[in-house]
């Protein structure tokens, strides 16, 4: 039988619901936190970036 989670905040896997809600509202509006940016890998989007314009110019 399914255990009842206590706590009314989180989910059975153990997600804050009041987080995810916050998170949600800020990218709603267009506010991302930076923890987008730091899982961002800048030289390599940009290598990615010329590669696929060099392919591009190739193609075309």
């Amino acid at each position: 039988m399914a255990k009842k989670n206590q706590n009314q905040n989180q989910t059975a896997a153990g997600t804050n619901i009041q987080k995810v809600k916050q998170q949600n509202a800020q990218a709603n509006q267009g506010q991302y936190g930076t923890e987008y940016a730091a899982e961002t890998d800048v030289q390599q989007v940009k290598q990615q970036n010329a590669q696929a314009n060099k392919n591009k110019n190739q193609n075309s």
